[in-house]
């Protein structure tokens, strides 16, 4: 290696190998640092030291024509190349990273960097465990109780960077072959590394992974190195900083260079070794009683104790989070390791979101999404947190509009959980949680516009075109509607109005209702035109009046139970439109036709009685007369089944407060053979399963009681008689239903 060069092998994310890497650099005093990272972003590097940089953070390298070809390389504060970094610029020492660059890893397809990281873990395991391996011939069980103990949390300075280089030169004499890209990365570094001792009168710190030192070291000539980077594929790329989140520090997150647990790692890196374990202890104190948890001082103190002491006699220098970790389950939580869990995310992986500096330069709309989260006072999270939004505020609007457009964009910063419904329409409930990939969705929806309402809009109008169905059509002019893009919106009611001229379909028609419906409820709420859809409504009214008996006729069950559940919420969104009463009578003249007509599928007659029942377009004499015609011994059991369904499920409460209806129904039941009595229990369970105990119960009293009930209907006509399979079959009912 020419010139006054050192290399330091560090852990990715390692807190004790960045504070003895600050320690080395202090010592040395270089003129230049090395980074381990994609060379074509050097530029950037700088910025991990300004005040506005928030830690984690990730550096997102994506192709300009494929902008889902996409990279992370993401830097926490206990990261020795995010130390590495701000020490150079502290110091004014020359800064850049000296790996591959991004055009390089980009422009390998995925499969086949795929293909080579499995060749090489299979020809060599060893390769890719270096650290495994060395921890088994220390006698350990995993490499991350070694490193933790040699390493990151070993009170001992040392020449710990000598060790590791000279336990990876052992490893990598084991070593059998190398990937064809990992033999180009360490090319290229020896390359970057050679200019700069070139360049540079003084000391040149390299920071690089550990494995990576040997072959950094190594002697060779230049001309060989260029011979490996020869032929490399190349794609024009972009580079920008990204927030990044606790939560995908984690190696559980599947992030590969991770750690077991980020929250313990920072602790790591802001305390000091003598300090270490009272302030964990403390912290997990101070959130168990946040919980609710009663936690005492003298609890503290004999955790402590037996953390220190569980680290003795497991031969550690000090205890790790997992000494702690079981004595404070033991002293803390009771012993009651549900307690622990209660609160092991908030303390071993933590919610933490950074944040940009302003200067950054952003894809276009990274940048509108920053200046909207601070418009609208949104900052993103990464743990689940719930957020109430009353439309009828300036405030509480923008940030729905924000996070509706953003889910137009396939960002699901917002989860809407439930719209208000009962509350008005000026109410929205949402879950937020930022992820990191969704800095790469907003850079591939760049191709329909610059800013998020015209990419969102964009993107609507491009699904409108395409969608085939008229409901799913109706749907995104919902989407374009509440996420106020009026472009969108006016595009998607003229293709709806064209759509609705040829369709003749039923079930498509009545599809399209509830969000047409959907749409003018949330007119009350947000500016926008909503007039031509209030005349386009009534029209699909019409025409799925019209189109109603015809879809209904002879249907297979898995059909039927589609066309039910459309007609359910079609007759809910007309009622909730508030429609003029001859564009709502058309509807239920469709309903009535349906009673009437012998070949339509007798859960949708049931239904469409229903429907009318509650209404009140049915008389109660007239509703239990249909139904014992219905449920009477001469219909097959299989059609009285269907209409039984239609007419009860969901509503099965009418059957106790009705009594001519439970007196059709009670004789129908009775009149079934044991057969089909008990083959028809599942569809019982669906029907009755909407009844807690004490309607159940209330039920069973009233097919029990021995007065006559309305219209002189005796229930039981005579006890002694039908009593036992009475009892029976009534019980088996309601057991049914109360089965969840």
């Amino acid at each position: 290696m020419p010139g006054d060069v050192h290399l330091f092998g560090i852990r990715h994310h390692g807190p004790g190998s960045a504070r003895r890497l600050v320690e080395a650099l202090d010592a040395l005093n270089p003129v230049a640092v090395l980074i381990e990272g994609p060379s074509d972003a050097s530029e950037l590097l700088p910025m991990l030291a300004d005040p506005e940089m928030v830690t984690p953070v990730a550096l997102l390298t994506y192709a300009e024509d494929n902008p889902a070809n996409a990279s992370f390389f993401p830097f926490a504060e206990y990261s020795p190349e995010y130390q590495a970094a701000r020490w150079a610029v502290r110091h004014g020492a020359a800064l850049r990273f000296i790996d591959l660059p991004a055009s390089d890893r980009l422009g390998v397809a995925a499969s086949e960097i795929a293909e080579e990281t499995a060749t090489k873990a299979e020809d060599d395991p060893i390769s890719y465990d270096p650290i495994g391996a060395l921890a088994t011939a220390a006698g350990y069980d995993d490499g991350e109780s070694w490193w933790s103990d040699v390493i990151e949390e070993n009170p001992a300075s040392g020449p710990v960077f000598t060790a590791v280089a000279d336990a990876m030169t052992a490893l990598r004499a084991e070593t059998k072959l190398l990937t064809a890209r990992e033999a180009a990365r360490e090319a290229h570094m020896r390359i970057e590394i050679a200019k700069a001792a070139k360049d540079c009168e003084g000391a040149v710190a390299v920071v690089c992974g550990a494995w990576h030192v040997p072959a950094l070291l190594e002697r060779r000539s230049l001309a060989a190195d260029r011979e490996l980077l020869k032929g490399r594929p190349k794609t024009k790329i972009k580079a920008t900083w990204a927030p990044w989140t606790a939560p995908r520090l984690a190696r559980a997150s599947g992030y590969g260079a991770g750690v077991v647990a980020p929250g313990w790692c920072a602790h790591l890196w802001e305390t000091r070794e003598g300090d270490r374990i009272a302030l964990w202890l403390a912290k997990v104190t101070r959130v168990l009683r946040e919980r609710g948890h009663f936690v005492s001082t003298a609890s503290v103190i004999e955790a402590q104790r037996l953390g220190i002491a569980l680290a003795a006699l497991r031969e550690r220098p000090s205890p790790g989070f997992e000494e702690l970790r079981e004595a404070a389950i033991a002293c803390l939580c009771n012993g009651e390791r549900a307690m622990w869990n209660d609160v092991a995310a908030e303390l071993l992986v933590g919610a933490g979101v950074g944040s940009i500096p302003s200067a950054t330069p952003l894809a276009p709309l990274l940048e509108d999404l920053q200046r909207q989260q601070k418009a609208t006072r949104l900052k993103p999270e990464a743990l689940e947190r719930p957020l109430t939004l009353d439309l009828r505020s300036e405030s509480g609007l923008m940030r729905s509009t924000l996070l509706h457009r953003l889910n137009a964009l396939d960002v699901p910063w917002g989860r809407l959980t439930d719209a208000g419904r009962s509350r008005g329409t000026f109410r929205e409930n949402w879950q937020l949680r930022w992820e990191p990939e969704f800095a790469v969705r907003l850079v591939e929806n760049l191709l329909y516009g610059s800013t998020i309402a015209e990419a969102a809009a964009g993107r609507l109008i491009e699904a409108m075109g395409k969608e085939t169905e008229l409901g799913a059509l109706a749907g995104l002019v919902r989407n374009a509607m509440i996420a106020d893009l009026p472009r969108a919106t006016e595009t998607g009611i003229a293709a709806l109005e064209t759509k609705a001229a040829l369709t003749s379909d039923g079930q498509s028609l009545l599809e399209a209702l509830p969000p047409m419906a959907d749409i003018l409820r949330y007119g009350e709420a947000r500016a926008g035109t909503v007039e031509h859809l209030a005349a386009l409504m009534p029209r699909i009214v019409v025409q799925a009046a019209l189109a109603l008996p015809y879809a209904a006729r002879n249907l297979d069950v898995p059909a039927a139970a589609k066309l039910r559940g459309a007609i359910l919420a079609a007759d809910a969104a007309i009622q909730l439109a508030q429609l003029e009463a001859d564009i709502v009578a058309k509807w239920r003249e469709a309903l009535t036709a349906l009673l009437h007509d012998d070949q339509a599928t007798r859960l949708i007659a049931g239904t469409a009685a229903r429907l009318l029942y509650e209404a009140e377009l049915l008389a109660a004499d007239h509703t239990a007369d249909l139904l014992a015609r219905m449920l009477s011994p001469g219909t097959p059991v299989a059609e009285a089944a269907g209409f039984f369904e239609g007419f009860f499920e969901g509503a099965g409460q009418r059957l106790i407060h009705d009594a001519a209806l439970r007196g059709a129904v009670d004789a129908w039941l009775l009149s079934l053979d044991d057969e089909a009595f008990t083959g028809s229990l599942p569809l019982f369970r669906r029907v009755f399963s909407a009844l807690d105990r004490h309607e159940r119960r209330r039920l069973m009293d009233a097919l029990f009681a021995r007065s006559t009930g309305a219209k002189g209907y005796r229930l039981i006509a005579d006890a002694a008689a039908i009593w036992p399979e009475h009892q029976a079959r009534v019980l088996a009912l309601l057991n049914a239903g109360s089965a969840r």
